[in-house]
């Protein structure tokens, strides 16, 4: 039996996928490593009130993708990347853009959470502090504290910030790496399968957090998972063999799908 994927009904009645201006924006993008293109003629943009969900079956691209967003796979030996993405239109990939700053403005949370072996305060802290973005401690507590708010963690460890942040439960250390992210104050958050070592309680946390983060920050989401895609994003990116075949509303994704490619794995027919 092939299960039903429903999308977010708040989408329902939006009247197309003609949107304003993109955060940012992805032309022709490709990657190669070495000789071997991994993905080619990507085009996708993101914006800053929806949630952009790129899926397809393991080793599609998605993540290759993902990372190219703030230039991770320049630290990967041989590769190489090709084609346009700009950030409120600038060319990320331009001699003159510091990366570092780069990276500040469009953070990143990987698949397993990797919180620094420092205290819960420092691990939101550090961000803040390289940048300089905060003058006095006073501002430094405020940024801390705003950000574990922000990624709904503060009542949960407000009166243990000098423990260890590996002391934490999976999902809160998921957490607490998100807040860590949005400390800096970025604008566009990138979520590499954030959910995949989780259990489906703190599955579920991460996914209400996405709701509410959502308008604040543009995001973009790789998922294995089609159900969490169609819980979480508004628009959908489906990836095949290093190309990306098919881009639009997540309610058309889903339910109606133009490529025969994106049908199948939809379906269940690969995967």
């Amino acid at each position: 039996m092939i299960e039903t994927i429903v999308p977010n009904p708040t989408e329902s009645d939006e009247p197309s996928v003609v949107d304003g201006p993109a955060k940012m924006s992805a032309r022709k993008v490709g990657v190669f490593y070495g000789e071997k293109q991994a993905l080619k003629d990507v085009s996708v943009d993101i914006h800053d009130d929806k949630v952009t969900a790129f899926i397809g079956p393991s080793g599609c691209g998605k993540s290759t993708f993902l990372r190219c967003l703030n230039r991770m796979n320049d630290t990967i030996a041989g590769a190489r990347v090709v084609g346009d993405i700009e950030l409120d239109g600038d060319d990320i990939y331009a001699s003159r853009m510091d990366v570092v700053q780069l990276r500040a403005r469009v953070g990143m949370v990987f698949q397993k959470p990797n919180p620094f072996p420092k205290s819960i305060y420092e691990n939101v802290a550090y961000g803040p502090r390289i940048h300089g973005l905060a003058e006095k401690k006073d501002d430094l507590d405020g940024i801390v504290e705003k950000s574990l708010k922000r990624a709904g963690l503060w009542e949960e460890v407000k009166d243990r910030l000098q423990e260890s942040g590996t002391a934490l439960s999976g999902g809160q250390q998921q957490r607490l790496c998100i807040a860590r992210a949005i400390a800096v104050d970025p604008e566009v958050i990138l979520m590499d399968e954030p959910c995949s070592a989780l259990d489906p309680i703190a599955t579920a946390k991460i996914e209400e957090l996405i709701h509410e983060l959502r308008g604040r920050y543009a995001i973009a989401i790789v998922t294995h998972n089609m159900q969490q895609a169609a819980r979480v994003s508004q628009r959908t990116a489906f990836f095949h063999l290093g190309e990306m075949v098919e881009y639009g509303r997540t309610k058309d994704i889903f339910t109606n799908p133009v490529q025969q490619r994106t049908q199948d794995y939809i379906t269940g027919r690969y995967g």
